[in-house]
């Protein structure tokens, strides 16, 4: 399946494969979110609308800047110009077909969402220590974010039964994925719900204190609203959130504030979203997805033994446990990378560099996007230069 991409925003041009595990990288405001948002709407329309609509916002059905504003944002209906062109698995869409599924669809009548999205902004769904209605936040929100907050709100209450610890959690991670998380980024603290103010809070439990969250580390606080949509999506099925309805994850930035080793246990985590079924994408501005990429690539040739052993090494995991069994079958998975740009005069235009393959004449694909370009120029100008 393609998403093609023509004239949306700044977008110029883009014709996007996907993957089991689909990497996008790319400068800041090169239309990654965007693109992803995109491919959302296209996908979740109907579910979107069901949504608003439930939530009593006001749907026109004869504009469409109506409803595009609900969901990019106040002032973003002009990300679709008269030249744009979108197309999902060869069938074209535009703004009109919100129109026909407003007009066709009855009001509260909900339909299944099938791409859960995690987004960049997502710390601004538990800012003061627990996730947020969808209407505490104004139509200047995208909805994704609006949406991700509320779908927390809601497991947390009724999937997980308002739990006084939120990690470690019985049933949601596999042994080797939560010791990873536990040792690389919250060091045998606990995260429990303190009930001793007006709300039930999250707070870090260490030492004898309970520290509030906006007083975390930056990279717990980061990590935090990951790991509850990682618990949304993994462990036992739940009536409030179907994790089986859904066939993609998107998750914006998984890196944020984490350190390298932290963000190798993300990584495992990816991994075992796609042994569970789920078509991954991220965004990301991290060479260690790239390195694992290009690790991949390198060693999916070999013997399955050889495979997995290669694997275990890289994420320092013993070959005979039970976590090793995260990458049984995942030789077979394939992976994509795609690399946004802007181009002079042109616009963003989206390249596959799938290969990544440091011998390429494409600068783009043999410097990863530009991600490995400083440590070449700082190997050259070391050996230039040093003794």
């Amino acid at each position: 399946m393609e998403l093609v991409i023509q004239n949306f925003g700044p977008i110029k041009g883009a014709q996007i494969k996907f993957g089991d595990l689909t990497i996008l990288i790319g400068t800041q405001a090169s239309g990654k979110s965007l693109s992803l948002e995109l491919f959302k709407l296209l996908i979740d329309k109907q579910h979107i609308i069901s949504t608003l609509r439930n939530y009593n916002y006001i749907l026109s059905k004869t504009d469409a800047k109506n409803i595009l504003e609900c969901y990019f944002g106040e002032g973003l209906s002009g990300l679709f110009k008269e030249n744009t062109q979108v197309s999902w698995g060869g069938i074209p869409f535009s703004p009109q077909d919100l129109l026909k599924t407003i007009a066709k669809q009855k009001a509260f009548e909900m339909q299944k969402e099938a791409v859960f999205y995690v987004p960049a902004q997502r710390i601004f769904s538990i800012a003061d220590g627990r996730p947020k209605n969808f209407m505490e936040f104004d139509i200047s929100t995208p909805y994704v974010l609006r949406r991700f907050s509320e779908t927390l709100r809601l497991f947390m209450q009724g999937g997980l039964g308002n739990p006084n610890v939120l990690f470690p959690l019985r049933n949601r991670l596999k042994g080797g994925v939560k010791n990873s998380i536990n040792h690389t980024i919250f060091h045998d603290a606990k995260v429990v719900m303190d009930t001793t103010g007006e709300q039930r809070k999250m707070k870090l439990e260490v030492d004898n204190l309970k520290i509030p969250f906006m007083a975390w580390s930056a990279g717990q606080k980061e990590f935090m609203p990951l790991l509850l949509a990682i618990y949304c999506l993994s462990g036992p099925p739940t009536q409030v959130v179907n994790k089986e309805d859904y066939q993609w994850v998107i998750i914006e930035e998984p890196e944020m504030g984490l350190h390298p080793r932290a963000i190798q246990s993300v990584l495992l985590e990816i991994i075992e979203l796609m042994q569970s079924g789920y078509k991954v994408i991220i965004s990301t501005h991290s060479t260690t997805f790239l390195e694992f990429v290009w690790a991949f690539n390198q060693i999916q040739s070999l013997g399955e033994e050889p495979f997995k052993k290669a694997l275990c090494e890289l994420f320092d995991i013993r070959v005979n446990t039970s976590a090793a069994g995260l990458f049984d079958g995942l030789q077979k998975k394939s992976i994509k990378v795609h690399y946004a740009a802007p181009k002079k005069d042109k616009g963003v235009v989206f390249t596959d560099i799938s290969t990544l393959d440091a011998f390429s004449d494409d600068v783009d694909i043999s410097e990863w996007g530009g991600l490995s370009s400083f440590a070449g120029k700082s190997s050259e100008i070391v050996s230039r230069y040093g003794n």
